[in-house]
C-alpha cells in the first residue's frame, strides 16, 4: 500500500513539476510575447472614423473593425448588470481568474460532458482574449492560450480597476456582422446610443455574446428572444431585477431598428467622396506634421457639408420617380423591336467585357420561392443595359458646400457614380453660351434670326429647332427662355470662340471644347459636379467656387486636427451685368419656359431660376436650377445612349430629370424649416435692367428684312473647323426637314409663332 502512494505522490509531483515547468515557459516567452503592464496600460484599440452630417447626425464610419469606444458614464446600470449576472457573477470578487469556475469547467464540462454547466473564462480572461487574440499552437493550442489568458488576466487586474476592466470589455467584444463594441452594436441593432439603451434592448446585446450568429436578433429573432429571457432570469436570479420586472420584460416582443450603413446608408457615393478628401487632407498634415493618422483605425470625428434631411428627400424623389420611368422604358423594350435592340446592345456589351462564352451560362435565379426560374447572364446583361440611372447634386454656391449628393440608384449594386459620369450637356449648355454673349457687349432684347438654315456646309447637318417651328426672330431672352436651337446656332456665330473657350474654363468645366457646328446644341461634355460649380457663378454674383465635403476634422477626445474656413478664391468670371440678366431669364424659363413644369405639375413655388436639357435621341435629360443659396443639378439616362425613350413625354429633359429636382423641392418647400435655412429670394432688378429685359421674346420680320432676306447667302461653316476624318455630331432631338419655301411666300407669308 506504502509502495502505491509512493507512486501516486511521485506521479502527483511529477504532474505538479510539469504543470509548473509548462506554465512557466508560458509565462517567460516560450510560446511566443506575453504582454507586459505597460504594454496593457497603452493598449489602444482600433476604432472606427465617424462621420456626421451637418447637424451632427451619423452617416456612416470609416474601419477595419466597426468599433466606436464609449466612456464609462455612457454604459447604463443595467447593462452592466447583464453582464456579470450572465458572464462573471463573482467579477468583483477574484483577480482575474476564477477557481471555482475552472474547477466547475474541469469536473462538470469536461469530465462529466454537461455542455450547459457554464464557461470558465472570467470577464477579464475573455477581455485578454479579445485584445490580442489567440495563436496556433498544435496540440497545445487549447492550454497555451488558456494560460496566457490567465496570466494576462492577472495583469489586467493589477493594471486596471474593476470599471475599467469591465470599459475595456464593452469596447473590445465582438457582437457579429463585423461590429465591435457595445456602442457599434447599439447602434447597428437598435439606431441607439448605449446611454439609450433600454433593460430588454441590453439583455439582447448580452446574450449575442454567446453566439453572435445563432443569436443574431435580425437572423433569427426567435433565438434571441429566447437568450434575451435566460440573461433577464440570471438577471432576477442574483437580484439586479425584481421578479415583476423579469415576468414584465420577458412577455416583450423584440423591437428591432436595424441600421447597418455599410450596406445602404443614406449617403454611400457621398460617404466614398468624403473619404478621399479626408485622406487627402491628413496626408498634407501628416506631412507636415511627421505624425500620419489612419482614417481607418484612429477614430476620428469628421464632420461633413452634407445635410442629412435634404439628402432623404432626394433619396425619395429617386425612389419614387426613376420606379415610375423604369417601369416606362422596360415597357418600351418589352415589344418586339424593343428586345432586339436591347438585345443587340447587351451583346455589345458582352464582347466588351469579354463574356461572350459565358453569356448562356445562368447567372442567378429570379422569381418567388413558389415560382423560381434560372436567368442567364445574356439574360441579365439585357436587363442591366435598360437600367435607368440618375444622379443628382446639390451645393451652396457661396460657400461650394456639398449639401446632397445622390450618385445613384444602389451603391451596392450599381458604385459608379453618375455625379461624376461625364455626358453631353444638350442645352445645359446654353446657358454658358448666352453668358458670353452678353460679357461680349450683346443685350437681352437683342434679335436672332430663326429662319431655317438649309446649309450648314457639314455633311447636310442642320440646326433644328424641336418643334420645328421656323421665321421670325427671337430676343436672346427669349431664345434662352424657350431654348430655341436655330437663334442659338445664329448666336454662336456672331461670338468669339476663343472668348468662349475662356469663359468655359474659368467656370470649372474640364473637358476641352472644340470650334464645331453642333457646340451650341450641347455636344460639350461634363459630369453635375462641373455643371453645379459652373451654375455657382450665376447664383453667387459671377464667382468661381471650389466644391467642399468637409467642415471639420476632430479626434475622438473633441480636438481639432482641421477646420474648413471656407475661403474661396475672389476668382469672379461673369460680371454683375451677365448675371443678374442671366437670373432674370432662368427665372422665366422656370416659371413659363421649358422648366414650367416646376410650378404647374409639381407645385414647386420656391424661388428658382433653371435650365432643361434633352442629348440627342433623348439619351440624356438634364435639370439644373438654382437660387442664391442652393444650386441643385440632376441627369438621367442608361449606361448606353443607344438605349434611351423614343419619345420627349417620357425622355425629355422636363419630364424625366427636372422631376428629381422639383420633388426635391416639394418636400423641402413643406419642410418649413429646412426651406428657412436652404432657400433665399433672388434680389430685386435694378429699373435699368428692367426695362432692358422688357421686349417680346418673338417678332415677325417686316417687309424690308424679308426682301433683304432673298438675297443673302446661305450661312456656311467651314469644314476645315473639324479634325480630319471628325463626323459632326448632332445633338438635339432632330425634326423632319421642314418645307422649302418659295420667294413669294418668303416676302408675304404671314409668320407665326406656334
Amino acid at each position: 500500500m506504502k509502495k502505491i502512494w509512493k507512486v501516486v505522490l511521485l506521479f502527483a509531483i511529477f504532474i505538479l513539476l510539469l504543470i509548473v515547468v509548462f506554465v512557466s515557459s508560458v509565462y517567460y516567452g516560450a510560446f511566443g510575447h506575453l504582454q507586459t503592464r505597460d504594454e496593457l496600460l497603452s493598449y489602444k484599440n482600433a476604432e472606427a472614423s465617424v462621420v456626421l452630417s451637418h447637424d451632427g447626425e451619423l452617416i456612416g464610419k470609416y474601419f477595419y473593425e466597426n468599433r466606436t469606444n464609449v466612456t464609462l458614464y455612457e454604459l447604463p446600470p443595467h447593462l452592466i448588470n447583464a453582464l456579470i449576472a450572465t458572464e462573471d457573477v463573482r467579477f468583483y470578487n477574484h483577480k482575474g481568474f476564477d477557481v471555482k469556475s475552472f474547477f466547475r469547467v474541469v469536473f462538470k464540462t469536461i469530465l462529466l460532458n454537461k455542455k450547459r454547466s457554464g464557461g470558465g473564462s472570467t470577464i477579464t480572461q475573455q477581455l485578454a482574449k479579445n485584445m490580442y487574440g489567440r495563436a496556433n499552437y498544435g496540440s497545445l493550442t487549447i492550454l497555451v492560450n488558456k494560460v496566457k489568458e490567465i496570466i494576462l488576466a492577472r495583469r489586467l487586474e493589477a493594471s486596471f480597476s474593476k470599471q475599467e476592466i469591465l470599459l475595456l470589455y464593452l469596447n473590445t467584444v465582438t457582437f457579429g456582422e463585423n461590429v465591435f463594441g457595445i456602442e457599434a452594436a447599439a447602434r447597428r441593432f437598435f439606431n441607439k446610443e448605449v446611454q439609450d439603451l433600454n433593460i430588454e434592448e441590453s439583455a439582447v446585446l448580452i446574450g449575442l455574446l454567446k453566439a453572435n450568429n445563432y443569436y443574431n436578433p435580425r437572423l433569427f429573432p426567435e433565438n434571441a428572444i429566447r437568450r434575451r429571457n435566460v440573461v433577464l432570469g440570471q438577471m432576477k436570479k442574483y437580484d439586479f431585477i425584481t421578479e415583476a420586472e423579469a415576468d414584465s420584460l420577458v412577455d416583450l416582443p423584440l423591437i428591432q431598428n436595424y441600421l447597418n450603413y455599410e450596406s445602404g446608408g443614406p449617403a454611400d457615393y457621398f460617404l466614398y467622396q468624403v473619404k478621399l478628401e479626408a485622406q487627402e487632407i491628413l496626408d498634407d498634415i501628416g506631412i507636415k506634421s511627421g505624425h500620419r493618422l489612419n482614417i481607418d483605425e484612429d477614430g476620428l470625428i469628421i464632420t461633413t457639408t452634407l445635410d442629412l434631411q435634404l439628402q432623404k428627400y432626394a433619396n425619395e424623389a429617386f425612389k419614387e420617380h426613376l420606379s415610375i420611368m423604369q417601369e416606362r422604358l422596360n415597357k418600351q423594350y418589352a415589344t418586339r423591336s424593343g428586345r432586339k435592340a436591347a438585345a443587340v446592345v447587351a451583346e455589345r456589351e458582352l464582347k466588351r467585357l469579354n463574356m461572350v462564352k459565358r453569356a448562356d451560362e445562368n447567372s442567378f435565379m429570379e422569381g418567388d420561392s413558389s415560382n423560381v426560374k434560372p436567368v442567364s447572364v445574356r439574360d441579365s446583361m439585357i436587363m442591366a443595359v435598360q437600367t435607368l440611372h440618375a444622379g443628382l447634386l446639390a451645393l451652396n454656391p457661396v460657400s461650394g458646400a456639398v449639401k446632397a449628393w445622390v450618385g445613384g440608384i444602389d451603391f451596392r449594386t450599381q458604385p459608379y457614380d453618375q455625379v461624376l459620369a461625364r455626358r453631353q450637356l444638350a442645352s445645359t449648355f446654353k446657358p454658358i453660351l448666352y453668358a458670353e454673349a452678353f460679357e461680349e457687349g450683346m443685350k437681352p432684347c437683342d434679335y436672332l434670326e430663326n429662319d431655317s438654315i438649309t446649309d450648314t456646309g457639314i455633311d447636310g447637318w442642320t440646326p433644328s429647332n424641336f418643334d420645328n417651328t421656323y421665321g421670325g426672330k427671337y430676343s436672346l431672352a427669349g431664345a434662352l427662355v424657350h431654348s430655341m436651337n436655330v437663334p442659338t446656332y445664329n448666336l454662336f456665330l456672331k461670338l468669339n470662340f476663343d472668348r468662349l473657350d475662356s469663359l468655359w474654363q474659368r467656370m470649372g468645366f474640364l473637358y476641352t471644347i472644340n470650334n464645331y457646328p453642333s457646340l451650341p446644341m450641347g455636344t460639350a461634355e461634363a459630369n453635375l459636379r462641373e455643371v453645379a460649380t459652373a451654375y455657382s457663378s450665376f447664383a453667387n454674383g459671377g464667382y468661381k467656387i471650389e466644391y467642399q465635403c468637409i467642415e471639420s476634422i476632430k479626434t475622438q477626445a473633441g480636438a481639432i486636427i482641421w477646420e474648413n474656413e471656407y475661403v474661396n478664391a475672389d476668382n469672379r468670371v461673369l460680371s454683375d451685368y451677365t448675371v443678374s440678366v442671366m437670373s432674370a431669364i432662368l427665372r422665366r424659363a422656370v416659371t413659363s419656359g421649358t422648366g414650367a413644369a416646376m410650378q404647374g405639375t409639381y407645385g414647386v413655388t420656391l424661388p428658382f431660376a433653371g435650365k432643361t436639357g434633352t442629348s440627342t435621341d433623348y439619351a440624356d435629360a438634364w435639370f439644373a436650377a438654382f437660387n442664391p443659396s442652393l444650386v441643385i443639378v440632376s441627369r438621367v439616362g442608361a449606361s448606353s445612349p443607344s438605349i434611351h425613350f423614343n419619345n420627349g413625354a417620357n425622355g425629355s429633359g422636363s419630364t424625366l430629370a427636372l422631376p428629381l429636382v422639383a420633388r426635391t423641392l416639394r418636400k423641402v418647400q413643406n419642410d418649413q424649416k429646412l426651406s428657412k435655412e436652404l432657400i433665399s429670394p433672388f434680389p430685386d432688378l435694378p429699373e435699368e435692367l428692367v426695362s432692358e429685359l422688357n421686349c417680346p421674346d418673338y417678332k415677325e420680320i417686316d417687309f424690308l428684312d424679308n426682301f433683304m432676306d432673298i438675297f443673302r447667302r446661305n450661312r456656311k461653316v467651314d469644314e476645315e473647323e473639324l479634325k480630319p476624318g471628325q463626323r459632326l455630331q448632332t445633338h438635339e432631338i432632330k425634326e423632319p426637314e421642314p418645307e422649302r419655301k418659295s420667294i413669294f411666300r418668303r416676302l408675304f407669308e404671314k409668320r407665326k409663332k406656334d
